[in-house]
């Protein structure tokens, strides 16, 4: 363990800022660790209004996934909390934040759950932008000296494990779930339905 930890501080080393960073660098950083998480629920909420039902059963298991990958990592910060870089005094940092547990990281968490079961799911495009979305945010947090490079490594096995938990119990109710989902939403919403503005 202290050979890892030792790699997951040189890494995170070579990746931080520092002082003689150019400051459009750490501003640029500062906005993607920050805003570009929006994009997500943005997806989803997209997929759903205009996707089909395939998609729309793809974007409710992203995020029953993400729900549940987000409290396990609870759990695992109380089990076995980790100390983000700056609270031990390791490198620099560009972004406040609270001194909880680093790993996993939560919005490492977030990206990839959703970006895994939505290229499983088949629906590739959306996939692929948070995918991307979720590599920039990545490298960011590290940047700015909130996370160590493995607390991501930790939230893609995170979200890999919770695919797998939520695979059987999906087999069984995901598509009667997404079905009522549906007609919730159709009755909700059923002015701008009926008039083309949104998918039915």
């Amino acid at each position: 363990m202290n050979t890892l930890e030792a790699f997951n501080q040189a890494l995170f080393l070579m990746i931080n800022a520092t002082p003689s960073t150019p400051v459009w660098q750490i501003d640029m950083a500062r906005m993607i660790a920050d805003y570009v998480i929006y994009l997500v629920p943005l997806s989803l909420i997209a997929i759903w209004v205009f996707g089909a039902e395939r998609q729309r059963e793809a974007a409710v298991r992203a995020l029953c996934v993400t729900l549940l990958a987000l409290g396990l990592n609870q759990i695992v910060g109380l089990v076995w909390p980790h100390p983000r870089p700056f609270v031990i005094g390791i490198g620099h940092t560009f972004l406040e934040h609270a001194p909880d547990s680093s790993f996993p990281s939560d919005h490492g968490t977030i990206f990839a759950s959703v970006a895994l079961t939505l290229l499983l799911g088949g629906v590739r495009r959306y996939g692929v932008a948070i995918l991307l979305a979720g590599l920039a945010v990545a490298w960011a947090r590290v940047f700015v000296g909130v996370h160590f490079p493995l607390d991501m490594a930790g939230a893609v096995a995170m979200a890999c494990v919770t695919f797998l938990l939520i695979a059987p119990l999906w087999r069984v109710g995901g598509a009667m779930m997404t079905r009522g989902l549906v007609t919730v939403y159709r009755k909700l919403l059923a002015w701008p339905i009926g008039r083309g503005w949104l998918s039915s």
